[in-house]
């Protein structure tokens, strides 16, 4: 049997504690505000909105998500399709619902073979062609919760608001890649929207974000990062937002969905595209991403260790419950928020499954920076 120094002992024993009292940190301090968040009654007054989706070969979602979000109770709103470069029949079916829709706009590009553009350039020019001030984005394969998504998104708007943070979540379907898929979904929503509670806002999805169209124009909108193909939500946010115009909303009835991607490479190369903006983030959200995941990783290398020091047993039970439970606590409500609650009883599993696929996603945009939009 082999003998560990007391010294080894003692230093491991130190880095699980240290570990577990940083997660303590960001459980108790950070997100637990959004666990037992409780929404202020919200401003009655109604803005005209403006609804932009970029669709690029996406017939068969605008078919099936489009008239949902035209469809929306909502007085004074359009809604705007960038029809971006498609070959498929996006153009033809969007003309035919034009006629239906009159508050429906079409904005087309065409396939260039000198300049090859991104999304940004399609949200660009999304933005220009609108009318109003409050803009609300989505994805073409994203569908609203219901008939008030666009009023429950904007009644978090405010003379000082400049942004407001909704949730999109995915289908739920059989598998362990789709519980996967949902509490990757899920753990990123409870941070960024835990984040903006303590008026440290750093990133929104623009599969349901709002924000003004003055504040694109006055800040240049994405000429800081137009050089990447990713970003032109996440990016933005980082850039722009912070603890005084930034509000998020938490009604499931604000929420958007969309079906998650059904093979695990579709997935890692999403996931891939996303992990492409992180490294332009400000330092301190950098800091407070990364910081999460080490102290995580330190905890149960650390817990590995001194279980295989036979370190005292009932210690070690002890520091795995304290964590397990303060995560239980906060998920549990957090997950009901979210409507997220079948993740409950697997979160652990999820967990570990995620700390294995960060180093190899990272390692993998490392290696192969490329990116493409569709």
């Amino acid at each position: 049997m082999v003998e560990f120094n007391s010294g080894i002992v003692l230093i491991v024993f130190v880095l699980v504690c240290a570990a577990l009292a940083a997660q303590i940190v960001y459980y108790l301090f950070i997100y637990s505000k959004f666990a037992f968040y409780n929404p202020k009654n919200s401003q009655i007054d109604k803005h005209p909105v403006s609804v932009i989706i970029c669709a690029r070969n996406e017939v068969k979602n605008l078919k099936h998500n489009l008239r949902s979000v035209l469809e929306q109770e909502y007085d004074g709103f359009e809604v705007i399709v960038v029809n971006d470069c498609s070959w498929d029949e996006s153009g033809e079916y969007l003309e035919e619902v034009q006629k239906e829709f009159s508050h429906l706009k079409v904005v087309t590009l065409k396939e260039q073979e000198k300049y090859r553009h991104g999304k940004k350039f399609a949200v660009t020019l999304g933005i220009k062609a609108s009318s109003n001030d409050l803009l609300l984005f989505t994805d073409a394969d994203c569908a609203p919760a219901g008939n008030q998504w666009i009023s429950n998104m904007q009644q978090h708007f405010s003379d000082n608001t400049d942004f407001v943070l909704g949730y999109c979540s995915y289908n739920k379907e059989p598998g362990l890649l789709n519980k996967l898929i949902r509490f990757d979904t899920f753990f990123i929503a409870l941070q960024y929207l835990s984040s903006a509670l303590v008026h440290h806002p750093y990133m929104g999805v623009g599969r349901n974000l709002m924000y003004r169209k003055s504040l694109f124009f006055q800040t240049k909108g994405f000429a800081t990062h137009n050089h990447l193909l990713s970003g032109d939500d996440d990016l933005f946010v980082n850039a722009n937002a912070n603890g005084h115009n930034t509000n998020i909303s938490v009604n499931a009835d604000s929420f958007t969905h969309s079906p998650a991607k059904e093979t695990l490479g579709e997935w890692m190369k999403q996931k891939k595209r996303h992990f492409s903006t992180g490294g332009y983030y400000r330092f301190r959200d950098k800091l407070f991403l990364s910081g999460y995941w080490f102290s995580t990783v330190l905890f149960y290398i650390s817990l590995v260790a001194l279980i295989v020091m036979r370190f005292n047993w009932k210690v070690i039970i002890a520091l795995l419950l304290v964590r397990l439970i303060m995560q239980a606590t906060v998920f549990s409500f957090s997950m009901k928020k979210l409507n997220e609650r079948d993740l409950l009883f697997v979160f652990p599993v999820l967990e570990i499954l995620l700390l294995i696929f960060q180093p190899i996603l990272i390692i993998w945009n490392l290696l192969n920076p490329k990116q493409v939009w569709k």
